[in-house]
């Protein structure tokens, strides 16, 4: 009995086996035409932006703080040529008073030579050649005196210098680090006062993977590119390729390039700002390569 049942078995396999429908297992092809065309090469990469310089910011001139700008703190931005604080300047009055004093005194005296030489050119013409000295007709004495006068002109020069820097300015649009001094307190010349980022310009440092270096011009210098910001809100700016480092990273085997903006902090320009610090994206047209046909993305991802 047992064996008539799985001889059963078997047989109703076997017919339902073969009651199955064949698969058609060909490959199903889809057939595109493609167009050659001119293809313009982009290339995206990353970096951080900084300023273009970092100034520590040191006292020319010795003497007591006596104000400062409101807006010289940490955080504020002043503007090129912004006097950020004062030191007390009556010493550097008076030096420059004693200086025009000194020049007075040597004009004086060249114009008393200058007199006694035109004297002793007039009597030496009645006197025999062998007589008339470059002494006799006072030469050396004048050139002191226009010696003398150069150095009054040269410490006049100084003292000016030296009162205009009791003025401490800002030698480019900058944004405060930090700020070291505050009023009646004495600084001394080299003293490190203030750390400043220039906001006139700022640069990217980019890197370049070795396989697209290809596709960059020959002449990269003034190449426009397009500056991102990545968060929330999207800032965009215009940049300009400026330089490349011109060397291979040794452990990465990239090149770095160098895109620079204007007026980040917008002082001038009116537009958004991109603070220092910023991770920003930066993209930039290259080469263009001639007739080429375009693959969808989606067909080299799953290999069809």
């Amino acid at each position: 009995t047992i064996g008539f049942g799985i001889m059963g078995i078997i047989h109703a396999v076997a017919e339902e086996a073969e009651e199955k429908i064949p698969v058609d297992t060909r490959p199903v092809i889809s057939v595109e035409s493609l167009v050659a065309i001119d293809h313009q090469i982009e290339i995206t990469s990353f970096g951080e932006l900084k300023p273009l310089e970092s100034t520590e910011l040191s006292a020319q001139v010795s003497g007591e703080v006596l104000s400062w700008n409101e807006n010289f703190v940490a955080g504020g931005v002043v503007k090129r040529d912004e006097v950020l604080f004062t030191i007390e300047a009556d010493t550097y009055e008076a030096a420059v008073l004693q200086a025009e004093a000194q020049i007075s005194l040597a004009q004086a005296t060249l114009i008393e030579e200058q007199a006694r030489q035109q004297v002793a050119k007039r009597e030496a013409r009645n006197l025999p050649q062998s007589q008339v000295s470059d002494l006799y007709l006072r030469k050396p004495q004048v050139i002191s005196a226009q010696a003398q006068l150069k150095s009054a002109e040269a410490s006049l020069r100084i003292a000016n210098r030296n009162l205009a820097k009791t003025q401490v300015r800002a030698p480019y649009d900058a944004l405060v680090i930090s700020r070291d001094v505050g009023t009646g307190q004495f600084v001394s010349t080299g003293m490190k006062v203030a750390h400043l980022n220039n906001i006139e310009t700022a640069e990217i440092t980019i890197p370049i993977a070795g396989f697209d270096s290809g596709f960059i011009q020959d002449s990269i210098q003034n190449i426009v590119a397009t500056v991102r910001t990545i968060g929330k809100t999207n800032t965009v700016r215009e940049g300009i390729v400026h330089r490349n480092l011109g060397v291979v990273d040794q452990n990465t085997r990239m090149q770095h390039l160098v895109v620079r903006i204007q007026d980040p902090y917008g002082i001038e320009n009116g537009l958004s700002i991109i603070k220092f610090g910023t991770y920003v994206q930066v993209k930039f047209a290259c080469k263009v390569i001639k007739n080429v046909f375009i693959v969808p993305q989606a067909l080299v991802t799953n290999r069809k």
